[in-house]
């Protein structure tokens, strides 16, 4: 059957044949009576066929309404144990832009692709943070009901914040199982259907009637022993009712007491699974904790998807204007501080009490000041490969103030980011340049300063192995940098890096685990090779005698 499927699919591939496509189908549903796995991988082939052909001119009316027919069966017959079809398929009836999924797809697929992992036991522990409006509770909803399909005998716990958060996903659910709805549940699971249900206590029972109901819902902190129990799956979702909880440390350590000793304890089974949902408020909330517990283990995944990306562009910018432009955005971050526009939208929480370097504290200028530099510098905080940043500041000197031009900072990959040190050391002209030779730093020296020569560049580089701990030499450093560094206005950043490092550089945090210090650490060792030249300084006077 393995290899008949195989050779099916190749003829899809080679040219469009509806009769072959319909056969791919027919076959795929056969084995699925003694390998459902089997055939469910080829009938996620065969959708992703269907989608692609569907839109083909080249087909006729009558050709698209037969593909679009035949899919719909595809996604049908795969939704029982595919997340992304069964997603497709109970939405199939609804209008375009009233669909959820459809619009959503291209973005919200890696996290559909994750919870099925979680729902094929090969994830433990899931936790995802969005940007507010985004759609991760809606897509959480659609989870639980086809969970529900799936396992109605076994009990699944939702926990949040508070009682009117899961009464609307209590009635959410509800109007997913509604037979004369606009959803298809009932042809993806025709054999379950709801048995009980209870709106004052929030729990939907489906198939046979049991203590422990199909779906049940609860608000964190209201004594839930004894009356709730998880089996299949326990969702936690935005944990932390508001900032003024986020704001105290003492009210966080309050919540993870409870969320571990009241939702966790309801777990029953090793096979029950945890999901996490949240627009991240601090570092010491439930996600954050759960990352440092597990963030090194196979069996948990930690998914973060903040509203801008690299290019400082929305990353959720859907169909049928159902997200948020790069606009809309970029005037939210303006009415808002830094670090609640970092936590919130961008999903980086940082420590307010700890937090090092302030932005209003920061010196500014427009402009270099008049006339030649007594110097231009750089360090290089490097990096090997994975996910560290390279960082390089450029400092033009004038007396005893260092005006930081620019700044690379980068994590692509080695080679990379050598090319670019090449080009802004030659491009500033600088003179002296010191590289941290730890790791891969006398590599990545070695490397720059041999590909400098070759284009006759003047840049000397030297290396220096630091063996000071990082923390204690970034805020030892720190008053020397705000009392001699400037940075450029925000109105005149010249590229996304030097904004990039300013973020990092204002988000260390003396308080808890920081996620980059690379921009910190490289503004240290700035100060500390700034103050060994100084050191080094001759002085001429006149002779005392």
């Amino acid at each position: 059957m393995k290899e008949l499927l195989k050779t099916i699919y190749e003829r899809t591939q080679k040219s469009y044949d509806y009769q072959t496509y319909e056969d791919l189908y027919y076959m795929s549903k056969e084995a699925m009576k003694t390998d459902i796995s089997l055939g469910v991988k080829y009938l996620k082939l065969l959708s992703t066929e269907c989608e692609k052909f569907i839109l083909s001119p080249s087909l006729s009316t009558e050709e698209v309404r037969k593909l679009y027919n035949l899919h719909k069966r595809v996604c049908l017959a795969a939704a029982p144990y595919d997340f992304d079809l069964y997603l497709l398929y109970v939405e199939w009836n609804r209008e375009p832009e009233k669909k959820f999924y459809p619009p959503r797809r291209k973005v919200l697929k890696q996290v559909v692709d994750a919870l099925q992992d979680l729902a094929d036991d090969r994830l433990d522990l899931l936790a995802v943070s969005l940007p507010p409006g985004t759609g991760k509770t809606t897509l959480a909803i659609f989870y639980l009901t086809w969970l529900a399909g799936k396992i109605p005998n076994d009990p699944i716990l939702t926990g949040s914040h508070s009682n009117s958060f899961v009464r609307g996903v209590y009635d959410e659910c509800l109007r997913i199982f509604d037979r004369n709805g606009d959803y298809l549940w009932h042809d993806v699971f025709p054999e379950v259907s709801v048995t009980n249900t209870n709106a004052k206590d929030c729990r939907i029972d489906l198939d046979q009637r049991q203590r422990f109901e199909t779906l049940e819902f609860t608000s964190i902190g209201t004594g839930n022993a004894g009356l709730y129990r998880a089996a299949t799956l326990l969702y936690c979702d935005d944990l932390v009712s508001g900032i003024e909880v986020a704001l105290s440390k003492e009210r966080l350590d309050k919540l993870w007491e409870t969320y571990a000793t009241d939702l966790r304890q309801r777990k029953i089974g090793d096979h029950c699974k945890e999901l996490h949902i949240a627009t991240r408020w601090s570092v010491h909330d439930v996600i954050g904790r759960l990352e440092d517990k597990y963030s090194n283990s196979d069996r948990a995944k930690f998914i973060v998807i903040p509203a801008l990306n690299e290019k400082d562009e929305s990353n959720f910018n859907y169909a049928y204007g159902v997200g948020f432009s790069t606009k809309v955005y970029h005037e939210q971050r303006n009415m808002m501080d830094e670090v609640s526009w970092r936590a919130l939208y961008m999903n980086e929480p940082i420590e307010r009490d700890g937090i090092l370097y302030q932005q209003e504290e920061l010196r500014r200028y427009f402009e270099l000041p008049d006339g030649e530099p007594d110097s231009v510098i750089a360090v290089c905080d490097t990096k090997d490969r994975g996910a560290d940043y390279c960082c390089m500041p450029i400092a033009y000197q004038y007396g005893q103030n260092y005006f930081i031009e620019d700044i690379l900072c980068d994590n692509s990959k080695p080679e990379m980011v050598d090319a670019r040190l090449v080009e802004i050391l030659m491009k500033h002209k600088v003179k002296l340049a010191r590289f941290e030779s730890n790791s891969a730093g006398g590599r990545v020296a070695q490397a720059v300063q041999a590909d400098l020569k070759k284009k006759g560049s003047i840049t000397h580089i030297t290396t220096k192995f630091t063996t000071a701990n990082k923390d204690t030499k970034i805020i030892v450093n720190s008053p020397f940098c705000k009392e001699h560094f400037l940075f450029k206005d925000e109105s005149v950043y010249p590229n996304r890096d030097y904004k990039k490092a300013i973020d990092m550089l204002c988000s260390y945090t003396m308080m808890g685990k920081n996620k980059h210090d690379d921009v910190p650490d490289a503004f240290a060792q700035l100060a500390e090779f700034v103050q060994s030249l100084q050191g080094e300084k001759v002085e001429v006077f006149k002779r005392p005698w």
